[in-house]
């Protein structure tokens, strides 16, 4: 007869050769639905954007502010045929700022540089464009993207719409950095109109366009250059930061609301609107 204790060692020894197996099992990967996990890496930390380099000195300079309107050729009995450019004169035009080492900027920008003194990229310019055209979205918005510049927007709320601009592509024309501006919303002459009249073109247009787009809209565009007191007190009443003209010149911080732009017109071609640079610029 055994000993009770000497059974009780071999009883031991088979549980404990079982377990071991058992674990080599799962620790062996193959086939076992229990198999622990790695452990996840850590996630990678991302770098803060670096703070904006600060003017320490004047920050005062004038800019200049391009305008334009259509990008095509104006059909058979255009009233306004000067109002076009033809795309690859948009497209020469870009490339010969580019060649001169101007940067495109929006309008947010430059007064943040006169106000703020955040620095500007070298040679700065502002490229806005006029009233809401399907032209800005098929032809200035590729055209501006191939140099990362961003354009300026002009817009009249009525011309947002299939035909002109939808909001998609509004939106659209935002996320490729273009800064979005009011332009009334019927395009107005604002010179025209009593205080229910101006509330509406220039206050209504730009609580319309923040409503539509998430957008500040700190800026205003008087349509076809037309302003006068009465208009200029309803833009700063409504809260808007500065506006533009059709007055040439470029735009200085003296004139906030009575901003300066150079017209680029359908004739200019490429050397029309480098002798409007030089004329301008020096």
């Amino acid at each position: 007869m055994k000993h009770p204790f000497a059974t009780l060692a071999v009883l031991l020894a088979v549980c404990g050769a079982i377990a071991a197996a058992v674990t080599l099992a799962g620790s062996s990967g193959h086939g076992s639905r229990g198999a622990a996990s790695p452990a996840p890496k850590p996630a990678k930390r991302v770098a803060p954007p670096p703070p904006p380099t600060v003017v320490h000195g004047p920050h005062d300079s004038a800019v200049p502010i391009l305008m334009y309107h259509v990008l095509g050729v104006p059909p058979a009995g255009a009233p306004y045929p000067d109002l076009y450019v033809k795309p690859s004169d948009l497209a020469g035009q870009m490339q010969w700022l580019a060649q001169r080492g101007y940067h495109a900027v929006t309008l947010g920008q430059v007064f943040r540089y006169w106000h703020s003194g955040i620095a500007l990229p070298a040679k700065p310019i502002v490229v806005s464009f006029d009233d809401g055209y399907l032209s800005d979205y098929t032809v200035a918005m590729p055209t501006l993207r191939r140099h990362g510049w961003p354009g300026v927007l002009s817009l009249i709320v009525d011309n947002v719409r299939p035909g002109d601009l939808t909001a998609l592509q509004v939106r659209r024309l935002i996320a490729a950095g273009w800064e979005i501006d009011s332009h009334t919303i019927t395009h107005a002459d604002v010179t025209t109109l009593d205080q229910a009249g101006l509330q509406r073109e220039i206050g209504q247009a730009r609580t319309d366009l923040q409503r539509m787009f998430h957008q500040p809209v700190d800026f205003f565009c008087y349509p076809a250059g037309q302003y006068d007191a009465a208009a200029i007190a309803e833009v700063q009443a409504a809260g808007y930061l500065g506006a533009t003209t059709v007055n040439p010149g470029l735009a200085r911080p003296s004139d906030p609301f009575t901003l300066n732009r150079i017209r680029i017109d359908y004739g200019d071609g490429v050397g029309g609107f480098a002798a409007k640079m030089r004329r301008y610029t020096g």
